[in-house]
């Protein structure tokens, strides 16, 4: 008979898929090992063939005698003196008669099922563990992974630019957790844990209008709150006068970082009208319809903050947070880790010695990165598709580029060696 008419001739439970054997399988053998059944009984009893039973044996039996041993899983070939049973077929002494009224012949060989079932998956385990890679291929990934973070990159971010690598995120994680490469979580600054806030006692919060409420922002219709701007600040370290004001697009994700002399609100103002000097007063007001900031003194002159954004008589641009609830716009202080990772705290980087070229390279950095909340698009980009005209009149004026994940280096390092490039002080120190 052919293979083909054998295989259709074949009951269904012969013609399935092969899948490993189950502790109900197991214990199938084991039951039938104990009545005597040869192998081809017991295969055909659970539908597989009679080779898979008598290597399911041969590999699982353990060791009933010597004491010392029991439980071990007996050797591929049993050695000189054992009993023929455990020699050949059925390799064990499970259904053996003499076993009852006692047998000296040593070693004994039996097959238990709940133990065979415990081997196999650790077999499995142990298959499982390390990496399924060449040498050669593994070296160029961990290099190319190296590299990245050393660069700032997150994991997400390298699985995502780098689709050529054929790894995920989470295995980028489990290489670093595991020491693959000489690469560990101090690499990874989410993993790192932060020292504890100082409490500052409270600001007095800045008065405004109703008008500009929160609650009064909140009832805006929701395609407007979506494309507003959130505005901060980000200080430097104790003793420096100046700050960066921060502007972020909800929307684009977009982070505008301008430096000011001092965190007053003339300097957010004069910061203001900055870009309304690049964008007029058409292009501030299409970029800027609409801003939400906190409470701080730099941002107390409600009027003159109205003005810089081309507020009209009779609408509302400008919004507040509610006092001491910055949360309210969060997305701009959690952006605010982004500037961190080029503007360190407690590494002595002086505020004060910030030139416009280190903010032009730090907005720059910063709006490349790939976001998986745009579908690894960046912020600049989405900026430009967004605004179009406008926005290509912004980057250029603040001196902005776009930047491909290759050029990336979000690393403290990088605004330093552009400094040293041109002539300039260190920031720190």
């Amino acid at each position: 008979m052919s293979k083909a008419k054998r295989a259709k001739a074949a009951p269904p439970a012969a013609r399935r898929a092969y899948p490993r054997l189950t502790l109900d399988d197991r214990r199938g053998i084991e039951r039938g090992l104990d009545r005597g059944e040869s192998a081809r009984e017991i295969a055909r009893r659970l539908g597989r063939q009679p080779s898979t039973v008598t290597r399911e044996v041969r590999r699982n039996r353990v060791y009933a005698a010597p004491r010392e041993l029991a439980g071990e899983r007996f050797p591929g070939e049993a050695p000189e003196g054992a009993c023929d049973r455990v020699k050949g077929s059925p390799r064990v002494c499970n259904g053996c008669n003499k076993r009852r009224c006692g047998c000296s012949r040593k070693p004994k060989a039996v097959y238990r099922a709940v133990r065979a079932q415990a081997l196999a998956d650790e077999e499995l385990r142990e298959a499982r563990r390390g990496v399924d890679e060449t040498e050669s291929s593994m070296a160029m990934k961990l290099g190319v992974i190296r590299s990245d973070l050393a660069r700032g990159l997150s994991p997400e971010q390298i699985a995502a630019t780098r689709p050529s690598l054929g790894v995920s995120k989470s295995t980028i994680y489990r290489w670093i957790e595991a020491g693959y490469g000489g690469m560990g979580n101090m690499e990874l600054r989410r993993k790192v844990g932060y020292r504890p806030r100082r409490r500052r006692a409270p600001r007095r919060a800045a008065p405004h209008s109703d008008r500009r409420s929160h609650a009064a922002f909140a009832a805006l219709p929701g395609d407007e709150r979506d494309g507003c701007w959130e505005m901060g600040t980000v200080e430097g370290r104790a003793g420096d006068s100046a700050v960066l004001l921060t502007l972020l697009n909800r929307a684009t994700r977009f982070q505008l970082a301008l430096p000011m002399a001092a965190q007053t609100s003339a300097e957010t103002v004069r910061a203001l009208r900055g870009l309304l000097g690049l964008l007029g007063e058409g292009g501030m007001r299409r970029v800027f319809a609409r801003v939400l900031t906190d409470n701080g003194p730099e941002f107390a002159d409600e009027a003159g903050i109205a003005a810089a954004l081309c507020e009209r008589p009779g609408e509302t641009r400008l919004f507040y947070c509610d006092p001491m609830r910055s949360d309210q716009k969060g997305a701009c202080e959690r952006n605010h880790v982004e500037i961190r990772k080029l503007l360190p705290k407690r590494r002595g980087i002086s505020f004060d010695r910030l030139a416009p070229a280190d903010c032009a390279l730090l907005m720059s950095q910063v709006n490349s990165e790939p976001r998986g909340s745009l579908a690894f698009m960046c912020p600049s980009g989405m900026l430009l598709a967004a605004y179009g005209g406008d926005a290509r009149a912004l980057l250029d004026g603040l001196g902005v580029e776009v930047l491909g994940p290759s050029e990336l280096d979000l690393t403290p390092g990088c605004i330093e060696r552009a400094r040293a490039e041109r002539g300039d002080a260190p920031l720190a120190g």
